[in-house]
């Protein structure tokens, strides 16, 4: 939380969605840490990741619980993404990205909100953009994550079908 508290001021998010997130899906979260001493086993938390399964084109709103996957879940979501501005251009999103998209592959496509103008930055990953904030009624479900907020999607090529 204290993370998010640093990255996210205006979108906060209650620490019991983190919570049922890891729970519900621990496979699509992920620490980012970074060693504190050469060949220690002392870690700073410098970031983390978020991802779970949902329905195609339907992210839930900012700050709510899902409750639980869903069966029909076939779309891949990466909800949130945040290393520490200290901890940045070492590679850490590179990597963490890496492993979500490998675990994506269950599922036809990957999607997110991109917030703060990150659109360019997913776009190295193979996102486009799908949804505007303006965007009927998922632009009003994005609208709570700001103006800028744009539904991003990239479909996963090496989809492994059931």
């Amino acid at each position: 939380m204290q993370i998010a508290d640093v990255i996210h001021p205006g979108l906060p998010e209650r620490s019991e969605v983190y919570a049922e997130r890891v729970e519900l899906f621990p496979a699509g979260c992920l620490a980012l840490v970074e060693s504190k001493s050469d060949g220690g086993e002392d870690y700073k938390l410098c970031g983390y990741m978020i991802s779970h399964p949902i329905r195609r084109d339907h992210p839930p709103a900012l700050d709510s619980l899902i409750g639980v996957i869903l069966s029909d879940a076939d779309q891949y979501y990466i909800h949130d993404v945040a290393i520490l501005p200290e901890y940045r251009g070492r590679g850490l999103a590179q990597e963490g990205i890496a492993k979500l998209l490998e675990v994506a592959k269950q599922f036809p496509t990957t999607g997110l909100v991109s917030v703060y103008g990150t659109a360019d930055f997913w776009g190295r990953f193979g996102f486009v953009g799908k949804a505007k904030a303006e965007d009927g009624g998922m632009g009003r479900k994005l609208a709570d994550y700001g103006d800028d907020a744009v539904f991003l999607e990239r479909g996963n090529e090496e989809h492994l079908d059931d």
